[in-house]
């Protein structure tokens, strides 16, 4: 009598006959494990030093402590912060920042980094012009722009309002002009690496694209809006969401520039986070308002990229 073997649908016979040891012996002799030995010292210290403070943070949300001692106390931490009457302010400082540095600072790389596209002289230099900001410390930046932000007549831009005849505005003491005033110095100094990205993508669009459209009567303007534009389309959404995300993290600017002020003015987010853990010692608040940040952040990466991708599929 024959005997047959069953082999399940969709396995190689190879594989249903070698089974899992062999497999694993062939890796093995091929070099496997030496792999394993040079690169898993490599991942450990990655994911120590990447996932490690991220779980270390979502525990010290439920706890209490001076990293000396340490007490569970639950969701105390996330009922304090829930409670914390600054916390409407800086949710909307944070908000007001986010929408006011996307509406200005999305779409002006783009304009200057397709001006400078059509440049046919000096492109380099105004490259270089426009990186600029970028090579100047971040710290460095902002006192520069406290500077011009002075009050009175004393203050830089106050005195060019004076010579067209415009009165001294308080930048940073006005609860209406701080955080226009904050979106100016922060795009100011992150413009130049969103317009390089710019170039780089602009450079790779296809030159017949624009010959064609050229042969179709198509002015500069209609080049860009019907070629340029669709064909960087992925870049574009790429670095509006990392602006979205930076900018809901803004720290620096109301840190140096006005301290939170005037009246809570200009604190954000992070700021508060800040004020719990390093001023007011307060870690587990810090911790459970970095964890709740930290989703909001999750769900909105995860919306934005749903919803990029669902226009692409449209396309």
């Amino acid at each position: 009598m024959t005997r047959v073997l069953s082999v399940p649908v969709g396995v190689p016979a190879r594989e249903a006959r070698g089974g899992l040891l062999p497999r694993v012996q062939r890796w093995a002799r091929s070099g496997g494990l030496w792999s394993l030995a040079f690169g898993a010292p490599l991942v450990l210290v990655f994911a120590y030093f990447s996932w490690g403070p991220i779980v270390r943070g979502l525990v010290l949300s439920f706890q209490k402590t001076n990293f000396l001692t340490s007490s569970w106390v639950g969701l105390h931490n996330f009922e304090y912060v829930l409670t914390d009457p600054v916390l409407p302010r800086a949710i909307l400082n944070t908000v007001l920042f986010t929408a006011i540095g996307l509406l200005v600072g999305a779409p002006l790389p783009l304009a200057l980094a397709v001006v400078m596209s059509e440049l046919r002289r000096w492109k380099g230099l105004y490259s270089a012009l426009a990186y600029l900001p970028v090579v100047i410390p971040p710290v460095v930046a902002i006192l520069l722009w406290k500077v011009l932000y002075m009050p009175g007549p004393s203050g830089l831009l106050n005195s060019l309002l004076g010579t067209v005849g415009l009165g001294p505005l308080a930048w940073l003491d006005s609860e209406q002009l701080v955080i226009p005033s904050m979106v100016l110095a922060a795009t100011w100094a992150g413009a130049g690496t969103s317009v390089i990205i710019y170039l780089a993508a602009l450079g790779g669009v296809r030159p017949d694209l624009y010959e064609a459209a050229e042969l179709d009567g198509a002015g500069v303007w209609s080049r860009v809006w019907h070629v340029t534009l669709p064909q960087i389309r992925g870049v574009i959404l790429v670095l509006i969401l990392l602006q979205l995300i930076g900018t809901m993290q803004v720290f620096n600017e109301p840190k140096l520039l006005t301290g939170g002020g005037p009246n809570n003015a200009s604190i954000s987010i992070l700021m508060l986070i800040y004020q719990y853990g390093f001023v007011n010692s307060n870690y587990g608040a810090a911790a459970a308002l970095s964890v709740m940040l930290a989703a909001v952040l999750a769900i909105v990466s995860i919306v934005f990229q749903f919803s990029t991708r669902r226009l692409n599929e449209n396309d």
